[in-house]
This record gives C-alpha cells, structure tokens and sequence, in this order.
C-alpha cells in the first residue's frame, strides 16, 4: 500500500482531491476545519489513521469517519498537537519570570490566555510560576483546545506519577525553587495536580481557526500549534491574537515560530527574541 502512496502524478493527484474532499466533509459533518492546515503533515496523518483503520485509500477513511463518530475522534486525536510536559523548554519559563512577569505585575488582574493547552500540562506550569510569583491570586487562565477530549483530560488535573520526575528536572531548570513534590499527590500509579493552581483557570472549548476573539488578554500562550498551519492561516490566526491583546499585550510562541513575514509584523516588538515573546505596540 506505501509503495503507491505519491508513486506518481496521477496518484498524487487522485490523493489531493481525496484529501480536499474528507477534509471538507469533515468541516461539514462535524465543523472541524483542517482545510487550512499545513498538508505534508496533515497527510501523513491521515494515512496513519487509515492504516489504524485498516482502511487502503483516504477515500475509505472518509466513509468510516462520516458515519463513526468513534473513528472521527480518533482522527481527531491524531490531527490535533497533543505532544505536552510541564514546564517543556525551560528556558522559555526563565524568560517568563524575568520580563513577563514584572510586566504583569503592574496590572490589578491578570487574562491569560493558553490557546491549544492540550492535555494541560502547559496551564499546571503557568499555574506554579503564577503562584511563585504572587500572582495566581489575581489571574485567570484561559485554557482552551479543539479537542474537546484532552480538555476533560486537562481539567482533571491527573498526570502519569512516572513523568514527574523529568517535570521536575525541567521545574528546576525552569528557575522554579520550592520543593515540586508539593504540587501535586500522588495516587497509586497518578499524580494529581493541586486543586488550588486550578481555581482560577478555565477550561473551554476554542477552535483557532473558525472561533472569534472572546475577551482581552494581557498575556496570549500558544506554542507549537501554528506550525501545523499553511501561512494563509497562520496569518489568520495571528490576527485573532492581535485582536484578543490589550495594548502593550504579550504574545509568546514556540521556538520554531515567529511573527516575521506575517500580516502582523509591525503591531508587535520583540520582547525576547530568542524564547518568540513579543510585546504588542500601542
């Protein structure tokens, strides 16, 4: 089956037009829109969820997802960006804390927006520092994701007991200095994330790519999502963060993304180049 996958013209056509056709069919059935996304990764996955499948053509995966809502929440998973950990890119939380929060700071209360959190991983690191800080007490955390599968999983706040100590070692690099163990218990195999960091953070469901702005943000988080996305997209998407920002708002974005060459280039100035924070002009 791989060896025919792109083995020539007419085959990579045939599969652009299968791939166009599911991906409009999904947004119509089920109002996901993938359409905009980058398409080389974007077709690897879907041709492994046809494998899963046990389907041989996109075209096959179609017909199961339309009429399986199982299967399209399979492929849902697949094509959603649920690779996570706590305090992931140390470095990037040690910018956080030296000239993000000292900007914060100067606010009476705190909009925080996480937009793809995922599984929750990123929203439990923002809500340590936060705390470390002093300013968990007057923040709210926005938490939002496509899925809104891993947002249950996010607002439950459990986590593999296994994986904490690599979060651990990433904490203490992070320039966190109390003890880690004292924010989450664990339970047999799980560890649960204190209940304290979560009061103020609020789980919802937010599409990127066809959801509106919904409040003003003194603080946008999006890191490794928008690489998934084709640059009509990407400049789409960096428009509804400029229009969710306060002025003089901060935007921080994964180590492979940039505001450069994009619509919005001149709205912002570089806050920390080299972590991608930015600081949006007056």
């Amino acid at each position: 089956m791989s060896s025919e996958r792109g083995s020539g013209s007419p085959r990579q056509d045939l599969e652009s037009i299968e791939i166009r056709t599911l991906l409009e069919a999904i947004y119509q059935r089920y109002g996901y829109d993938f359409r905009k996304y980058a398409r080389g990764s974007l077709r690897r996955r879907l041709w492994r969820r046809a494998d899963a499948e046990g389907v041989k053509t996109i075209s096959g995966l179609q017909e199961r997802v339309l009429h399986n809502p199982v299967a399209m929440e399979a492929l849902l998973m697949d094509l959603s960006v649920n690779v996570t950990a706590m305090f992931r890119d140390p470095s990037f939380y040690v910018a956080l804390r030296d000239k993000v929060v000292p900007i914060l700071r100067t606010y009476p209360f705190v909009r925080i927006w996480n937009a793809g959190c995922s599984t929750g991983e990123e929203v439990y690191s923002i809500a340590i520092l936060l705390r470390e800080e002093g300013l968990l007490d007057r923040a709210r955390i926005y938490a939002t994701d496509i899925n809104e599968h891993v947002l249950e999983r996010a607002g439950e706040g459990v986590i593999a007991l296994d994986r904490m100590r690599t979060f651990t070692h990433n904490y203490q690099r992070a320039g966190g200095s109390e003890v880690f163990s004292q924010y989450y218990k664990a339970e047999g195999t799980r560890a649960r994330i204190d209940p304290e960091l979560l009061r103020n953070v609020v789980f919802a469901h937010h599409n990127l790519v066809s959801d509106r702005s919904f409040n003003e943000f003194h603080l946008i988080i999006c890191r490794n999502v928008m690489i998934y996305f084709d640059k009509e997209l990407q400049d789409e998407v960096h428009e509804l963060f400029l229009q969710s920002l306060v002025k003089l708002g901060i935007l921080a974005l994964g180590n492979k993304e940039s505001i450069r060459f994009n619509s919005v280039t001149s709205r912002y100035e570089e806050l920390d180049p080299e972590e991608k924070i930015y600081r949006r002009a007056v």
